[in-house]
């Protein structure tokens, strides 16, 4: 504030000065009658002034340029300023619509993301509840052949009695013949009961058979329950956002071909909406509302000669009997491409999750929970990295491969942690098959598919992670 005073000041004397100076110098030219360049010295006078007056503007700003360098940089480049100010508000701009965006994509997913959590946290309530059902079979029939060993325990017991007995009458028989009608009378009673006995073994034979076709249906239910995992929950609901209508590898060399690809897929799509959606109708009439522009930019998209993964997936919620699409109005189910390279995500061998299961203090229904823990943690990881394959085959995908891991992990008795490896190269588009490993200070204890004898030990498989 003080320097500017002070520039004030010295432009006003300086100013002053020189005006005061001119002045004496016209008077002086004036009375002297002096002439320069040819000129009457009136107008010598003249253009004394204005000298005067151009050196008095020229000091002034030579004075204000050389002391405020705000006023050097706002008189010359005042224009390049304001292009770089302009051209930072459209970034601030542009920066702004990306984070609305960021941040409405963001809640998009935490949203699918809690509704992923609810359907598996309802599947796991159903499955435990089949392994509880599976659990109560087993502890029946387990009863039921403890009975029938006491009964053939007894049958045994009473052969060897009928044995002692013969003897016994043969020996009273030599002795007198009047006791011969009381041994046939005993061994009459003996027969009752052995066959009586044989009727109560046959039964329980049959009932044992009733369990055992029991535990077929409860074994068939759980794997019905693991096929319809996405299924579960869905109400009325056809179609569901983010439902793939239509999966597919697709490799081509041109344009042409990429565009027949690209037209078999819609036509594909377009048949399992109307499957879906609207079962009966015309399977002829388009029901898809993809833009044109799309389309061109997935034909570009894979006509590269390189394997994508293309699913062409729904933009929102789809009942059945949809009103737009029953009514055959104008194409009405919206959809959307997903497009990636199908690369190698996982090579054979490679670690992909784990989880500490305490197997002394676990029941077998406490060991699936953990293993379904496993297997969630699992397919997250296996999203973020960019699978798409829908379905997890654990081993060979049979319920008693899984069951007899657990027995075998009850066998070894003792904490292990469970880890999950890729049992085949997984791609983008799959197949997702893992194998299951019982680990205890770094040696494998049991496995998926071939398991060993507790305690043998193995060497672990790398991990990738």
């Amino acid at each position: 504030m003080t320097t500017g005073f002070v520039l004030i000041f010295a432009v006003l004397v300086l100013g002053g000065a020189i005006a005061t100076l001119g002045d004496r110098i016209g008077m002086k030219v004036g009375k002297a009658r002096l002439s320069l360049f040819n000129l009457r010295p009136r107008q010598t006078a003249t253009v004394v002034s204005v000298l005067t007056g151009t050196l008095i503007s020229a000091s002034t700003l030579g004075l204000l340029f050389a002391v405020s360098r705000q006023l050097r940089t706002g008189v010359f480049q005042l224009e390049r300023i304001q292009a770089d100010l302009v051209q930072a508000e459209a970034s601030l701009v542009t920066a702004q619509d990306q984070r609305t965006q960021i941040e409405a994509e963001l809640s998009d997913s935490r949203r699918q993301q809690s509704q992923a959590q609810r359907r598996l946290r309802d599947i796991n309530e159903s499955l435990q509840g089949a392994v509880a059902r599976q659990q109560e079979t087993e502890e029946e029939l387990l009863n039921t052949q403890e009975q029938l060993e006491q009964r053939q325990q007894l049958l045994e017991q009473s052969k060897d009695q009928l044995i002692q007995t013969r003897r016994q009458l043969d020996i009273v028989s030599r002795q007198s013949s009047i006791l011969q009608g009381e041994i046939s009378r005993l061994q009459t009673d003996r027969d009752t009961q052995i066959a009586q006995r044989d009727r109560e073994i046959a039964e329980r034979q049959q009932r044992l058979g009733q369990l055992q076709e029991q535990q077929n249906l409860l074994e068939a239910d759980v794997a019905r329950l693991e096929r319809q995992f996405t299924g579960l929950f869905r109400g009325n609901v056809a179609v569901s956002r983010n439902e793939a209508l239509v999966f597919g590898l697709v490799r081509v060399g041109n344009v042409r071909e990429a565009q027949e690809a690209v037209n078999q897929l819609l036509l594909d799509a377009n048949l399992k909406a109307l499957q879906e959606i609207a079962p009966g109708t015309d399977i002829n009439r388009q029901v898809l509302l993809i833009s044109r522009e799309e389309v061109e930019r997935l034909v570009l998209r894979i006509s590269d000669r390189q394997e994508y993964v293309v699913r062409l997936l729904s933009a929102a919620n789809y009942i059945i009997g949809e009103p737009c699409v029953v009514a055959a109005d104008e194409p009405c189910v919206q959809v959307f491409v997903d497009v990636s390279v199908n690369r190698l995500i996982y090579t054979p061998g490679e670690r992909l999750a784990a989880v500490n299961a305490d197997v002394p203090n676990l029941t077998n229904q406490g060991l699936v929970e953990q293993i379904n823990l496993l297997v969630a943690s699992l397919q997250f990881r296996a999203r973020q990295e960019g699978v798409v394959a829908d379905t997890l085959q654990i081993a060979d995908g049979r319920g008693e491969t899984l069951r007899d891991f657990i027995q075998v992990l009850r066998a070894i008795n003792q904490p292990v942690e469970i880890w999950a490896i890729a049992a085949n190269p997984i791609y983008t588009a799959g197949p997702f098959r893992v194998e299951l490993v019982a680990v205890r200070e770094g040696r494998i204890l049991a496995q998926t598919l071939m398991t060993p004898v507790p305690g043998s030990g193995q060497p672990l498989p790398r991990d990738n992670r």
